[in-house]
């Protein structure tokens, strides 16, 4: 799997789609900068061996860079978003499976509209991304 020539030279410029993927996945993640100050002043910050505040804050932290890295990436034309783009899907999908089972009942419908209508549906785009860039795969 040869990542090293990352930028791909098919022809032309990226594609309409291609472009406003790349758009909707750096906005998506920008999006996710307030999120993260709203889930820091909210959640109990606990201690010892469960810090509930920095787990979540860091989850969807990491789900913001992977969404704007693998737009950025994506915008270039740049291989490597393969594999950004497949983490971040793993992390999407991750988050709305926790938001889900740990949601009180108070909190689930909550849970599963952002789970159907955010994390999974950006779970899909980013596993798309990195399908249709994996290193050999016919253009």
């Amino acid at each position: 799997m040869e990542l090293r020539g990352a930028v791909d030279h098919g022809p032309g410029e990226p594609g309409r789609r291609q472009r406003w993927a790349s758009a909707a996945l750096v906005v998506a993640g920008l999006a996710l900068l307030p999120w993260l100050l709203v889930l820091a002043g909210c959640l109990p910050g606990g201690s010892g061996p469960v810090r509930w505040t920095m787990a979540w804050v860091g989850l969807d932290a990491l789900e913001s860079l992977g969404l704007v890295v693998t737009g950025l990436l994506l915008a270039r034309g740049d291989a490597r978003r393969c594999v950004t783009a497949a983490a971040t899907a793993a992390l999407l999908a991750t988050d709305a499976w926790f938001d889900t089972t740990t949601a009180s009942a108070g909190e689930a419908g909550t849970a599963l509209t952002m789970a159907f209508c955010a994390e999974l549906p950006l779970a899909a785009v980013c596993a798309l991304v990195a399908c249709r860039a994996l290193p050999g795969r016919g253009r």
